[in-house]
Order: C-alpha cells, then sequence, then structure tokens
C-alpha cells in the first residue's frame, strides 16, 4: 500500500529532501504544501495517510494549523509528525501535550526519514 505524506514547511530545501527522501526511500506519495492554511486546504481536499508539519512558519504556525487540523471532523483523525528545530525538553513536553501523533527534530536524516514515521506511527 502506498502511503501519502503531506509536508507543510514553509522552507523549500527542506520540502525537497524530505519529499525525495519519502518517495525515493519509501515509495510513498507525497504533496507539499508552502503555508499552514495551504496544508489545511491540502489535507481537506485529499486527506493524507500522515502530515509532517512544521511548527515555526509565518503567519499560520505550525501549531496553529495543528490546532486546525484538529478542530476539523474530515481531518481530525489525520496523525500529525511536528517538525522542529526546537528540542529543547521544555519544548517537547509542550508539543507531546497538544495531541501530535510524534516529533523530528530538524535537521533530520533523509535517509531515515520515512522509518522514523513508520516506526513513530507503527507502520508496518
Amino acid at each position: 500500500m502506498t502511503r501519502k505524506i503531506l509536508i507543510i514547511d514553509d522552507e523549500s530545501d527542506i520540502q525537497a529532501v524530505a519529499q525525495l527522501a519519502l518517495e525515493v526511500v519509501a515509495g510513498w506519495t507525497v504533496a507539499i504544501a508552502s503555508s499552514g492554511l495551504e496544508g489545511l486546504e491540502s489535507a481537506l481536499r485529499e486527506p493524507p495517510d500522515a502530515i509532517l508539519l512544521d511548527v515555526m512558519m509565518p503567519g499560520m504556525d505550525g501549531i496553529m494549523t495543528l490546532k486546525a487540523l484538529q478542530s476539523n471532523p474530515k481531518t481530525q483523525m489525520i496523525p500529525v509528525i511536528l517538525m522542529t528545530a526546537k528540542t529543547q525538553l521544555a519544548d517537547r513536553e509542550r508539543f507531546s501535550k497538544l495531541g501530535i501523533s510524534g516529533l523530528i527534530s530538524k535537521p533530520f536524516k533523509a535517509m531515515q526519514l520515512s522509518e522514523q514515521i513508520s516506526s513513530t506511527l507503527s507502520w508496518g
């Protein structure tokens, strides 16, 4: 089964590396959104199997985007993994209380990204 991942990140280099890693290494389908709003629209239009969500974005940041996803019946069951450079314990604790499925630190290792996602979401 081909998984579909939605990457919501405002940095084009992160988008490109993550997309390449997930498509080539895992054979998954990847959709890209450059903002929280664009990500919400994409998730509503074609719900992915999981969302990789950047925390720090201009405008609608990752936390606002997460709350909007969680408040919509069409998207609330989609697992969300936050991607962040903020990996201090206090940040991790704050993020874990938000109902996320996991946390991936930036910079991530591209070749291990699909493995991290699969392991976080218990995909066999």
